[in-house]
């Protein structure tokens, strides 16, 4: 999920939610991008965790990286999320896990977020910008990471260089050049001064799952809110979502999570 940082005012009181279409289109998900549940279990053994290790999440979304990892793992941790909808449901899946005593959720901005004990992970999983792009977060990242410790970061790339951009944009991105092909992203975080060593990738299948998941909750939305305001929006969206799908990023983008430890 990628979202730009909104401010709302509730009785002077300023507060943080991600954009509406976010907290409708995903509000059946448990993971807020293209990794399924297999995969994230693959990605928890992959990291070889011990037993009370501390993982830091900015960007938390529903809490399923934390939750599923305290469950099988026995870490602990925080994660904090824009969204007041995901940060209620990551709570909700601690306690049907039976981990709420060892996993927190806050809802609020994890921009600048600095853990005030360290920890060793540090988690950025799909929302780069709230370090203004890879560099940024992965220095926000290392300001609470112990000596040793492991920074995720999920992130983009292009799986072939889209000729256009136009291409581009129906992918999501701003522009070509907001995405590398994979090789060079690996190769960004050597110039960063860091190791990758371990990384789980999407494949289509997972991407399929994350984006098509999204159609089923618009229709049953539009279904239950038909004279909601914002009806008119989410049918704009769900008429066009799958051709974009299809045609732009399916073909074109990848996503991935990167382990990194510094030099």
């Amino acid at each position: 999920m990628v979202t730009d940082r909104i401010q709302l005012h509730t009785k002077g009181v300023p507060a943080v939610d991600i954009p509406r279409i976010f907290n409708v289109t995903e509000s059946a998900h448990r993971i807020h991008n293209p990794l399924t549940s297999e995969k994230l279990a693959t990605l928890g053994a992959a990291l070889r965790l011990e037993p009370e290790t501390r993982v830091l999440d900015l960007g938390s979304g529903s809490g399923e990286m934390l939750c599923t990892w305290a469950r099988d793992h026995a870490i602990s941790g925080t994660g904090i999320d824009m969204s007041q909808l995901f940060t209620e449901q990551a709570k909700l899946r601690a306690e049907e896990l039976g981990v709420a005593d060892r996993v927190a959720f806050i809802h609020g901005d994890a921009a600048g977020h600095v853990a005030e004990e360290k920890v060793g992970v540090a988690a950025c999983v799909g929302a780069t910008w709230i370090g203004g792009g890879v560099a940024g977060t992965i220095e926000l990242l290392a300001g609470s990471l112990r000596t040793g410790g492991i920074i995720l970061i999920g992130e983009p790339y292009w799986l072939r260089s889209p000729p256009t951009e136009e291409v581009a944009k129906g992918c999501g991105a701003g522009s070509i050049s907001d995405f590398l092909m994979l090789s060079e992203l690996i190769a960004s975080f050597g110039d960063l001064d860091y190791d990758v060593v371990e990384m789980v990738l999407a494949n289509q299948d997972s991407w399929d799952r994350y984006e098509a998941a999204k159609w089923l909750t618009m229709r049953r939305w539009l279904d239950a809110n038909p004279d909601d305001d914002f009806a008119r929006d989410v049918r704009a969206q769900l008429r066009s979502e799958p051709e974009r799908y299809a045609t732009y990023t399916r073909e074109y983008l990848g996503w991935g999570v990167f382990a990194l430890m510094a030099r």
